[in-house]
């Protein structure tokens, strides 16, 4: 008898409104995630520019937020592709695949795009901007593990002016990925997400705001003898916009042409970078601008306002921004310039915008925000060597002549080189088959040439990546970023402070993809609901913020990940 009683006694109790309003409390979990990722911001960028800083942008995520100050990658190459891809999905390109921005792909004896999809169409532009899907990517990101955990309620939306730093980020189960088409001015999709483009988009990109930031010359924000910071305007290793004698301000954007210099498609190209075609109206050339940052802030905020990223009752959200044109202006003028500064500083003021609107739209402490870089940025060859600093540039054709000459002489006429990309070698298998030549063998003899180029500071076959095991060092570098169906099969590494040169020995701007602290080394910042406030010195890789957003919304992570969540920021 005492046995029941008690029995329907823990029943009542079960069924009380007390105890059923406890066991419906919801999940604490934020209204939106926002994912900032910066291309090409170095990590000193935060505090060179420091006193030009405005208080709401950069200085608030740092006094309001949680900064990791010794965030690296850890795999090379250091690339837009691959950086976007580590970030959101927890892992290096030995696990996610995204290798470069570029790859050789041997069984169809061809190169392909980090984003490249032919079985999409576009939606809103043309067919060269808008085939393009996350296909290539083999793993899932954090926007994919939130709409799997909550019934594909949540939604998730990248932005970006580049393809694939809209596309990776969304990942595959994304409501939607916008990125920007030159030749029309306008941010567009492809029918992988959609078959149309939502009413508000279209109305967005019929205010022609690409055309007005361009009908405007770009002036320096400040009077230019306050950029201290930066080398004096018209620096012989800055690259000019085509139609400019010098790269001074001001910037004529009004009359320049969109299509880029030879020097700066040179650095577009070491990057892995696809360089757009200028349009009847220029408006490409807002990439090469802080506007187009602007640009890209506009529409993030009216996806958050169209889309009620965070204002719906119970569901979380995330937006995944991505600013371009920090990267485009880099690699045209360097790493020191005014324009590079001027950039900055007026970035600042997009974030700050960006962080007001959110915090107005979704909520005071509601959102979650992080802000990271795709990757850095090594100082212009010229400008280090005029400060009497080592610092070179190692010339792709002179490294693929080397290759080619030292093969042809070992084994006879032939082209034997398929591709040289990555700063990796692609060795044309077929003819080593035929051949009847030992595949380790060659890789050995490539590996051994290419060694005594200067600027070369180590080579390794494929053959001894995937025999050996690096925890830390060079190897660990290129064992994280080797992928075995597509990387190549001798991997170079330069020497710190040399670079990529494809219009040797003119050397103009600067790029990146090494690892070299200056392109590994990024911020890491935390912002808003439940961040508490601070920073960390300890050691932090970038692979660590997909599981660290993971534990904070209670989700899994993404299935390829290998990074740890970061304590300090989850206490």
């Amino acid at each position: 008898m005492r046995k029941e009683v008690a029995l329907a006694l823990a029943a009542a109790l079960l069924t009380a409104p007390a105890f059923a309003q406890k066991a419906a409390k919801p999940l604490p979990r934020p209204k939106l995630v926002v994912g900032i990722v910066v291309d090409q911001m170095r990590y000193d960028y935060l505090y060179r520019y420091w006193d030009k800083y405005g208080s709401d942008g950069f200085k608030r995520l740092l006094r309001e937020g949680f900064s990791y100050e010794s965030t690296h990658y850890n795999y090379v190459p250091t690339y837009t592709g691959p950086g976007h891809a580590s970030i959101y999905t927890g892992t290096t390109p030995s696990t996610h695949g995204i290798i470069g921005n570029n790859w050789w792909v041997r069984e169809e004896g061809r190169g392909t795009y980090v984003t490249e999809d032919k079985t999409v169409q576009p939606v809103g532009g043309s067919a060269a901007a808008g085939q393009q899907s996350p296909r290539h990517m083999l793993t899932t990101t954090i926007g994919d593990e939130l709409r799997l955990a909550t019934n594909f309620q949540s939604k998730v939306v990248g932005v970006c002016i580049k393809d694939r730093g809209s596309i990776l980020p969304a990942g595959h189960s994304a409501n939607a990925a916008y990125w920007y088409d030159g030749s029309n001015g306008a941010f567009i999709s492809s029918t992988f997400y959609m078959t149309q483009l939502p009413d508000w988009v279209s109305k967005f990109n019929a205010q022609n705001r690409a055309a007005a930031y361009l009908d405007q010359p770009w002036q320096t924000l400040l009077p230019i003898g306050q950029y201290t910071e930066s080398t004096p305007d018209d620096a012989a290793w800055e690259g000019a916009f085509k139609g400019e004698d010098k790269p001074v301000f001001p910037h004529d954007l009004p009359r320049l042409s969109a299509a880029p210099t030879p020097a700066v498609k040179a650095n577009l190209q070491a990057a892995g970078e696809t360089v757009p075609k200028a349009s009847p109206r220029n408006l490409d050339l807002i990439r090469w601008t802080p506007f187009g940052n602007s640009l890209t802030t506009d529409f993030a905020l009216e996806a958050l306002r169209a889309e009620q990223l965070g204002q719906r009752p119970g569901i979380t959200d995330m937006l995944a921004v991505s600013f371009s044109c920090t990267d485009y202006i880099g690699h045209q003028f360097g790493a020191n310039a005014i324009e590079t500064e001027d950039t900055y500083l007026r970035l600042d003021r997009d974030v700050a915008r960006l962080l007001r609107e959110i915090e107005k739209t979704v909520g005071k402490g509601q959102a979650l925000v992080f802000l990271t870089a795709d990757h850095g940025a090594a100082h212009s060859v010229n400008f280090l060597k005029e400060h009497r600093l080592p610092a070179g540039g190692v010339s792709v054709a002179l490294m693929r002549d080397s290759v080619e000459k030292a093969l042809v002489r070992r084994y006879g006429a032939g082209k034997w080189v398929s591709e040289l990309d990555n700063q990796q070698v692609y060795l044309n298998r077929p003819l080593l088959a035929q051949k009847g030549l030992n595949l380790a063998q060659v890789q050995a003899e490539v590996a051994a040439t290419l060694l005594k180029l200067p600027g070369i500071a180590q080579t390794t076959t494929a053959t001894d990546l995937q025999r050996t095991h690096w925890q830390q060092g060079p190897g660990m570098f290129q064992e994280n970023g080797y992928n075995p169906s597509r990387s190549g099969d001798v991997l170079a590494m330069l020497t710190p402070g040399w670079l990529e040169a494809y219009t040797y020995p003119v050397l103009k701007g600067t790029t990146h993809g090494t690892a070299g602290t200056y392109d590994t080394h990024v911020p890491l910042l935390f912002w808003g609901w439940h961040v508490p406030k601070g920073q960390s010195v300890a050691p932090a890789r970038i692979v660590d913020i997909a599981p660290t957003l993971a534990r904070w919304l209670h989700i899994q992570e993404p299935n390829g990940c290998s990074g740890q969540p970061l304590q300090e920021v989850l206490r």
